[in-house]
């Protein structure tokens, strides 16, 4: 495993710059940022395909350096009920994935996405309870007639691009656990599988270390974001974690996104890394930040600090009497 960081905490920074202070913290990888959600500050991949000279300059950037690009990320809503929205992700994604394959690059990391609730919707709709029947019988649909269709179809789009998808499971997206993820790539196909972001898991009361060994055990562990969460015992004893406040309304809300280790201590770190090692992910431990409560930079170099000691390195498993 190596360490790495989602470069979009730079988007402020020229790539040059970006990549440059990444190497003097001493990182090994790079994940960027190509559209969706996150931006394309460093990383237009419509560009870069249409022009050789620009793609050579933004290849070189990396190899002088000596940093890997670990995914491409273009976390966006390609099942949005609204077409024009749908489109515009859907044509970044497949751009995102000819770029990767062009790079050399193995992941492209997204969203699942999430439709309406019919063929009449305006905005997406997340399903979190089972009734009344309404909820479930939305579900089947949107995995029935958007869900599966579409992702069938971007598998053997993925597979004819030797590239594979790490969809982030997080909460307002069909996939947001263990169980959706794998449901996904059952019904759809190999080339999908998981970009985990612990995360999303500690604030809905999963187990992190129990979810890597089953994601694992399948072969669908991709990529891992390296990004903690705070749950606030009072509000969130009175409230529960389904939260829909501001994620400015810090002091308010039922739990808040922290730098790794201000969410959960070492021994949760080092059982997360251990966990990894364990089914034998060998990618990046890509750093993400939204942390309200520190600036990006502190943020960063707190989180590089944190891990560095923990990741355990190739070989780490001999034994001296082997």
């Amino acid at each position: 495993m190596k360490l790495g960081v989602f470069a979009v905490l730079f988007s402020d920074k020229s790539l040059e710059e970006a990549l440059d202070y990444i190497k003097e913290q001493g990182l090994e990888m790079v994940e960027v940022g190509t559209g969706g959600f996150v931006g394309d500050a460093h990383c237009n991949p419509s560009e870069l395909l249409a022009d050789g000279a620009k793609l050579d300059k933004f290849k070189e950037a990396f190899v002088s350096r000596g940093l890997e690009i670990s995914a491409l990320s273009c976390h966006g809503n390609p099942l949005h009920p609204n077409k024009n929205i749908a489109e515009k992700d859907h044509q970044r994604f497949q751009d995102t994935v000819l770029l990767a394959s062009k790079l050399g690059v193995e992941h492209v990391v997204n969203f699942s996405g999430c439709p309406g609730e019919s063929e009449f919707s305006l905005n997406p709709v997340w399903v979190t309870c089972t009734w009344p029947n309404d909820f479930s019988e939305v579900s089947e649909w949107q995995w029935n007639e958007k869900v599966i269709p579409y992702w069938k179809e971007q598998n053997e789009f993925l597979k004819e691009n030797n590239v594979k998808v790490a969809i982030e499971p997080h909460p307002g997206f069909v996939v947001y656990n263990t169980e959706t993820l794998l449901r996904l790539r059952k019904e759809c196909g190999q080339q999908i599988g998981a970009n985990f972001d612990p995360s999303h898991y500690f604030w809905q009361g999963m187990d992190p270390v129990a979810c890597i060994k089953e994601l694992g055990n399948a072969n669908a562990l991709y990529h891992f974001h390296a990004k903690d969460t705070k749950v606030d015992p009072q509000n969130g004893g009175l409230n529960g974690v389904l939260d829909v406040k501001s994620y400015r309304e810090i002091a308010k809300r039922s739990w808040v996104f922290r730098t790794v280790g201000y969410g959960h201590g070492e021994d949760t770190w080092r059982d997360i890394i251990s966990a990894l090692q364990l089914v034998g992910y060998e990618g990046a431990i890509s750093i993400e930040h939204e942390d309200g409560l520190m600036s990006v930079e502190e943020g960063f170099t707190k989180a590089v600090s944190f891990l560095k000691d923990k990741l355990i390195k190739e070989g780490a498993t001999k034994l001296w009497w082997a």
